[in-house]
């Protein structure tokens, strides 16, 4: 195979919306804490009575439909999420059931915050390997199911929703639209992203995480454009994890992507875990603020501590 590229995005939040005022009549905090440590004003929530499966299922119906295919063209679905319940039927599975898929390969990836990317790269490969021929990508998480409502420092984080991703192989001489992945992660940092007990609950060491990703993520972020040929000042977008504004900005400036548009959506969405990236991503493409073919750094980074990275062309 010559490669794989990005054919449509879907993207999917709840109708509920928990802003920063919200917030301050159950903890001890208010807009203006929260602003200034996070950049966050609002989030999504989703009810009791929609499971992360519905929020992955309204995304990728949404992807289907601009990419204009049927469900039964998809022989490969790959979700990423760390807030599924069960453990099986596991989240790609039943979101192949609701869309009426009829015998595609379901995987479920756990890489929290960096999952999205490690799922395109694992579509990516699979479809270069000849294993499949057009794969559908989610990242979907219900982050506030897992949410410490009594801890102000993570609470105001978290939000609700699911991106998708349509991958197919490239025509022949076509150019390869998700290039190289740079992937890995700094297992002596684990604990500082944690989804842990019965019933699971969402912690992180916040200090420890900023620091690791605005001094440690630069020089990865750029060797993930040097392995698609390109330097950070090509890029027409950068979409990093949306974990907090107070680190996106910064992150942004030091890979040196002057001429990129930096999405920003964790302002109104929160945190969204292995959602934050194709829903940012989406958006973005939504708007039209991106052209078609104009090349687009995704980077996530998070629990574990995984990152991957990756070089893609605008669908």
């Amino acid at each position: 195979m010559s490669g794989t590229r990005i054919t449509a995005l879907g993207h999917y939040q709840p109708a509920g919306v928990l802003t920063n005022e919200d917030l301050a009549g159950m903890v001890d905090t208010s807009d203006e804490w929260i602003r200034s440590r996070v950049g966050i004003r609002t989030r999504h929530i989703a009810g009791d009575d929609e499971p992360v499966e519905d929020l992955a299922s309204h995304a990728a119906a949404k992807a289907l439909a601009a990419a204009g295919l049927d469900p039964a063209a998809i022989d490969l679905v790959v979700v990423a999420t760390s807030t599924a319940i069960d453990r099986s039927p596991n989240m790609a599975a039943r979101v192949a059931a609701r869309l009426g898929m009829p015998s595609p390969a379901t995987l479920d990836l756990n890489v929290v915050c960096a999952g999205f990317t490690h799922a395109l790269a694992t579509a990516d490969h699979t479809v270069r390997a000849g294993a499949a021929t057009r794969a559908l990508v989610i990242g979907a998480d219900k982050m506030t199911q897992i949410a410490d409502w009594t801890d102000r420092t993570t609470c105001v984080l978290l939000g609700d929703g699911a991106g998708a991703a349509v991958v197919e192989a490239c025509e022949p001489g076509q150019e390869a639209g998700i290039g190289p992945v740079l992937w890995g992660s700094v297992p002596e940092m684990g604990h500082a992203v944690r989804i842990e007990g019965t019933p699971p609950v969402f912690a992180q060491e916040g200090q420890s995480v900023y620091r690791w990703a605005t001094t440690r993520l630069p020089p990865l972020a750029r060797e993930a454009c040097e392995r698609a040929g390109l330097s950070p000042a090509d890029l027409a977008a950068v979409v990093l994890h949306q974990a907090n504004l107070r680190i996106i900005e910064p992150l942004a400036e030091k890979i040196g992507a002057v001429n990129a548009v930096v999405a920003k959506d964790v302002v109104d969405s929160g945190n969204t875990s292995a959602a934050s990236i194709p829903l940012a991503f989406s958006k973005l493409v939504e708007r039209g603020e991106i052209t078609s073919g104009a090349p687009v750094l995704l980077f996530g980074f998070g629990g574990n501590l995984s990152y991957a990275g990756q070089v893609v062309r605008c669908p």
